[in-house]
């Protein structure tokens, strides 16, 4: 179980290592974290750590999160696409900051997960969808921002048309995880124009649904 001084400190070492936003910084003091991670790892849930979650996936650093939340530089109005649910964290992150997170995840499993965390958390601005992120969701394009939760070789030609004019997406691109960079993407006349933040590991952003 968390405490308020776990997530007090986990604020303070946020800030030092240069999370600054005072709107994420309240959205990640609010989200327990213990709520999103196995069992097995609840003694964890407040460390820098990246923790497994199954299926090959994983529950991102909290300083990952501040500064992908951060460099997204999101307002309360916003709609926003997430491209991995993973457990759910994240999202709930981005629900806190932002008017509504439509969110993409491949695992039927991790998904139901995520939404039943998200019922019990009562974060009523998350609408969610089981697919293949490379796709986007068209049906509810443009999005003003997008948040990638899982590296591509290439930024996706699909989440860039969905981006509206003026719109911000962050993702780790990479293929492999030592040489990955956090790229923040700002669409500016129709072109994609890139920024890069930092290095960073994730697990590999995969196409099509598993079998």
């Amino acid at each position: 179980m968390s405490t308020p001084n776990h997530r007090i400190r986990l604020v303070m070492d946020l800030r030092a290592a240069g999370i600054a936003d005072t709107c994420v910084l309240s959205a990640i003091e609010r989200v327990p974290r213990e709520a999103f991670v196995p069992p097995t790892f609840r003694d964890r849930a407040y460390e820098d750590a990246a923790l497994p979650i199954g299926h090959a996936q994983t529950l991102s650093r909290p300083s990952v999160v501040g500064l992908m939340t951060q460099a997204l530089e999101a307002g309360p109005r916003m709609k926003v696409l997430e491209i991995g649910t993973g457990s759910g964290y994240q999202t709930s992150v981005l629900a806190r900051v932002v008017r509504r997170v439509y969110t993409i995840e491949r695992h039927r499993e991790l998904l139901a997960e995520a939404e039943a965390r998200f019922k019990a958390l009562r974060v009523h601005n998350v609408v969610t969808k089981f697919g293949d992120g490379w796709q986007g969701w068209p049906e509810q394009a443009p999005f003003e921002r997008i948040l990638v939760t899982a590296a591509p070789a290439d930024i996706p030609g699909a989440l860039v048309d969905q981006l509206s004019e003026g719109g911000v997406m962050v993702l780790p691109v990479g293929r492999e995880k030592r040489t990955q960079a956090l790229i923040r993407v700002r669409k500016i006349g129709g072109h994609a124009k890139m920024e890069e933040l930092d290095a960073v590991r994730f697990v590999p952003m995969v196409a099509g649904l598993p079998v």
